[in-house]
């Protein structure tokens, strides 16, 4: 019982099943085949017995023919069938015989054993009336005949009957398809074993898939499975190994935003937990306190927010794209910028005329968070210009300033969180955020930033976004400000 359990769990294999349904099909395949082509050679060779015989009956008629419009004798009888066996033209495996009054009379040569065994069929011959037709198939006989009485008259004078024996024809060729039929399946026994071996290594990446899987863990993603070849198991291990990088890089982000809240967040909650112990020794600074526990409350506020719209970035459903007028978009920015202080020189250099298809919303954002940088980084009376144009199919909106410029050295490092220029030791109002918002908002639309610098002679940072981008895009109609990829 246990082996026949075996041998039926062995099933549960996709590679043995598999391939048993496959040799099963071959082998069905070769065997219907074989069995068809025995019956195609089998019908061949009766036709040609039945058009052999046909054509011997129609030699027959023709020497009869004028003895039919009168009555012969015996002896014209006797020499009609001497001059039809004398001019048949013996081939392999043909006969031709003659009865006259009930008897038999002659053959073109002498009688096959199986024929001279068989009395009740030369008494059927020699007494037959009408013509007769007919296949006898046996055990070890194949034969075809054709019996043509000669009747003048209302009288039989003899009958002619001409054979086709095709057992020899019929027995090699059986022969020969059964030998095919054997030789074909010990080929695909032998393709079977060949197969077995090959599905294996075809079927390698799966059971590594499998494996690598299993090894997974909540805190190790770091398994890939190696990529060889190029077919369809190749890219299903291709996709298998991006949806690990997916994983991977969603989980590198969780872990770096529980990171980076846990290093940003202690600090105020530090200076909120200090506030609130004195309180009770110094009274008299309650409205100072309250006031600086409301402004580190409402940094931690910013910095979560910040974080959190980092995070949804990486989500397929950042964006809501739709279709803005750039140069009204323009517009509408300036003068957002310019209402937020009136000791700069405000200035609005160009505007695209040319819809673009955008996240108006973060756009905007992104547009304000350099707005923001650039008057952390000037004067009362610098320069900060806007402006937008369009270059082939992308737009470029840049933002502009005169103050202090940015170190060379700094100038990739400040899209990192957290990261701020070094041009000085003047603290600057932020987390080091902004600009990595930025980055990130411009790269969900599938554009660039570049950055021109010098120390003293101010910046400019150009957002370079396609017009037409091809980016996924969210079916709410609301940004959510605190969502997540998981809400």
């Amino acid at each position: 019982m246990k082996p026949v359990t075996e041998w039926l769990m062995s099933f549960r294999n996709f590679r043995t099943r598999l391939l048993a349904w496959y040799f099963l099909l071959a082998v069905s395949t070769t065997g219907m085949a074989v069995w068809v082509t025995r019956q195609i050679y089998c019908d061949r060779l009766y036709e040609q017995a039945e058009a052999a015989v046909t054509e011997e009956v129609a030699r027959f008629k023709q020497f009869a023919e004028p003895l039919t419009t009168r009555q012969p004798t015996d002896q014209e009888v006797n020499e009609l069938f001497d001059q039809v066996v004398t001019s048949h033209v013996p081939s392999k495996d043909e006969e031709v015989l003659t009865f006259v009054n009930g008897q038999f009379y002659r053959a073109s040569g002498p009688l096959p054993n199986w024929l001279a065994r068989n009395s009740d069929l030369m008494k059927t011959w020699a007494n037959l009336k009408i013509p007769q037709r007919q296949r006898l198939e046996g055990t070890n006989r194949n034969v075809i005949y054709a019996a043509e009485p000669l009747v003048i008259g209302q009288q039989v004078k003899g009958i002619f009957v001409a054979i086709e024996d095709k057992t020899i024809a019929y027995q090699s060729g059986t022969s020969a398809i059964w030998l095919v039929l054997k030789v074909s399946v010990a080929v695909l026994g032998v393709f079977f074993v060949v197969a077995w071996v090959s599905a294996g290594r075809l079927l390698r990446p799966l059971r590594l898939m499998n494996q690598t899987a299993r090894q997974i863990t909540e805190s190790d993603m770091s398994q890939r499975i190696p990529i060889q070849g190029s077919d369809e198991i190749t890219e299903v291990v291709a996709t298998f190994n991006a949806m690990l990088d997916r994983l991977q890089s969603a989980f590198d982000g969780q872990q770096e935003f529980l990171k980076d809240v846990s290093h940003e967040l202690r600090t105020p909650i530090t200076v909120i937990q200090g506030q609130l112990e004195t309180l009770a020794y110094r009274p008299e600074k309650q409205p100072e306190t309250i006031s600086l526990i409301t402004n580190e409350l409402q940094q931690m506020n910013r910095l979560v927010n910040d974080l959190l719209l980092l995070t949804k970035a990486e989500c397929p459903d950042f964006l809501i794209m739709k279709p803005e007028d750039l140069d009204w978009l323009t517009e509408e920015l300036y003068l957002k910028a310019r209402s937020l202080t009136s000791d700069r020189d405000w200035r609005l250099e160009a505007k695209g005329l040319y819809p673009a298809t955008i996240d108006q919303q973060r756009f905007s954002q992104a547009v304000m968070n350099l707005v923001q940088n650039a008057l952390r980084h000037t004067q009362p009376g610098d320069v900060i210009a806007l402006g937008s144009a369009v270059d082939g199919d992308s737009l470029r909106f840049w933002v502009r300033d005169t103050g202090e410029g940015i170190a060379l050295a700094d100038q990739t490092r400040i899209f990192e969180r957290f990261a701020q220029a070094t041009t000085n030791n003047r603290p600057f109002e932020g987390a080091g955020l902004g600009l990595a918002i930025v980055s990130k908002i411009v790269q969900a639309h599938g554009g660039r930033i570049e950055l021109w610098s010098e120390l003293g002679q101010g910046a400019t940072f150009t957002l370079i976004l396609p017009l037409d981008p091809v980016v996924h895009q969210s079916r709410n109609t609301q940004h959510e400000s605190h969502s997540d990829c998981g809400r």
